[in-house]
């Protein structure tokens, strides 16, 4: 079925500014590259610049298949969801360019950066190892969310 069709049970769609506040909201999601045999998905934390772009901060290693794929790609992929319960769930995907951002405006970023969330793990890497900031270019967004009440319930909150 098509996300139109599933309109009749209760998934809408979000405009620009749900989509947006979510984004803004959240801090992981999965980004994925076109790779050779199969997509290639990582999870990820992000920075939403509250506009038109993410940024991802790598943890690069001496050879990283992220950092290659992403200097391949010429479109990505970027779906970020959250699932309170089976009856309120939310779903944004991104797709547009990915690059690396310029030594000359990776303190302007770091600066207007506000990374909510990310791993321990990478947190410490990043403070010894050499790290590459990449900004995700959004040309297309699309959004739809689910919010309604489980059956049975409705006739209960419409009482109230």
């Amino acid at each position: 079925m098509t996300t139109n069709e599933l309109a009749e049970y209760g998934m809408v769609h979000m405009d620009d500014d749900e989509i947006g506040g979510f984004l803004t909201s959240q801090s992981v999601g999965v980004l994925c590259f076109p790779a050779e045999e199969a997509p290639s998905m990582r999870p990820m934390s992000y920075w939403y610049d509250g506009e038109d772009s993410l940024y991802f901060l790598y943890v690069l290693g001496s050879n990283s298949r992220k950092e290659s794929l992403s200097r391949r790609a010429d479109t990505v992929r970027f779906l970020v969801y959250r699932a309170d319960s089976a009856f309120k769930w939310q779903s944004v995907l991104l797709t547009g360019s990915i690059s690396e951002v310029a030594e000359s405006e990776r303190d302007a970023v770091f600066d207007a950066a506000e990374m909510k969330w990310r791993p321990e793990l990478f947190e410490r890497a990043s403070e010894s190892e050499n790290t590459g900031l990449y900004r995700l270019q959004i040309d297309r967004q699309d959004g739809i969310k689910h919010s309604e009440l489980p059956p049975g319930f409705e006739g209960d909150a419409k009482s109230e």
